[in-house]
């Protein structure tokens, strides 16, 4: 059975209620009331249904009830909880009260439920591709363009680095190219090997200080890195499809950990396809770097930068200031948005 929606005077209801909640705690002064304890801050691990795991002032795990009147809470909000009395529950260590304002959201588009939350708080997206399965600047694309849109640093990481010598050359000079094209626009990338543990000390110095994700397709190896980040871990690992040459899916829901060298890090569930059409088409044009430059300089307004006479873009790509191939992904991100949004669904991911 389906999660029944809330209207827009519910909502706003929630919400006004979460602002007045939020303004009525004091972590330090709010007396304890029947089984629960004094108000204190955590920040969410995971979360699975109407519970969440937190992280205390400690950063000790504690499961905790959230209460209905939190209208949304993803891994990585800063919250504000209860604790219960032990003896009340064996499992369950609390209540979530609240939830602080986010400072960023990452979201991906779902058909089913619109644009679905996957973590807050992050201030570095590490974009993870690999050789096995195919290296894919498209989907690379896809992630830059939801960086931009929430402005957070965005880091190409290209895993399995270690096969690129055994690959055929010109296969290895496509990914190569296309490597050196996104450090020419000014986007950091890493080369790295979770299984060779090649790179990674350069890993960990773009992790330190910070709070970043992990994302990208199923199969990339995100779960490996984590693994050599955190041995102690142990995050499940997926193999690659023989017959689709597609990753498995492994990690099932996005999960915080503290990093021992420093930061924080977040394993989020890979994707096959990340979608763009909760945004409009202007919005993903302006989130490629490269192009706000030549913006507004085409001849009309309305120019889908195609074969439009007098297109910027267009002719930047052909006096070599604009590489090719990013203007190629624009136009198949923009033929996606076309074919795969809900026909029910707005271009800012709400349901018409």
């Amino acid at each position: 059975m389906s999660k029944r929606k809330l209207n827009k005077g519910q909502l706003r209801r929630v919400r006004a209620n979460q602002a007045k909640r939020l303004k009525q705690v004091d972590l330090e002064q709010t007396e304890p009331s029947g089984p629960l304890g004094n108000t204190a801050a955590g920040v969410v691990i995971s979360r699975f249904g109407q519970q969440a795991i937190i992280a205390d002032s400690s950063n000790n795990p504690v499961r905790c009830h959230i209460r209905r009147g939190v209208e949304s809470l993803v891994c990585g909000d800063e919250v504000v909880w209860r604790p219960i009395d032990e003896q009340a529950n064996d499992d369950v260590g609390g209540i979530i009260e609240a939830v602080q304002p986010r400072r960023s959201l990452l979201s991906r588009p779902d058909y089913y439920d619109g644009l679905k939350p996957v973590a807050a708080n992050v201030d570095q997206i590490f974009i993870v591709s690999s050789v096995l399965p195919a290296f894919s600047s498209q989907i690379i694309d896809r992630y830059l363009v939801a960086c931009e849109d929430i402005e957070v640093t965005p880091v190409i990481v290209l895993n399995k680095a270690d096969l690129l010598q055994h690959l055929a050359a010109e296969e290895r000079d496509s990914i190569e190219q296309a490597l050196a094209m996104y450090q020419a626009i000014g986007y950091q990338v890493l080369r790295v090997s979770a299984k060779q543990t090649l790179g990674m000390d350069d890993l960990t110095n773009f992790l330190q200080d910070h709070v970043s994700i992990v994302v990208g397709q199923s199969g990339v190896g995100k779960s490996s890195l984590v693994n050599v980040l955190l041995p102690d871990v142990d995050a499940d690992i997926g193999a690659v499809s023989d017959n689709s040459g597609l990753g498995q899916h492994t990690t099932t829901v996005a999960t915080r950990y503290v990093l021992p060298q420093g930061g924080i890090l977040i394993d989020s569930p890979g994707i096959r396809e990340f979608a763009l059409w909760h945004l409009d088409p202007e919005r993903v044009a302006w989130c490629y770097r490269d192009f706000r430059g030549l913006l507004g300089g085409c001849k009309f307004r309305d120019c889908k930068h195609l074969d439009d006479p007098g297109c910027a873009l267009r002719e930047a790509t052909e006096n070599g200031a604009l590489h090719p191939l990013r203007l190629y992904n624009f136009h198949k991100i923009i033929e996606s948005m076309v074919s795969q949004r809900p026909s029910r669904v707005s271009s800012r991911g709400k349901k018409e």
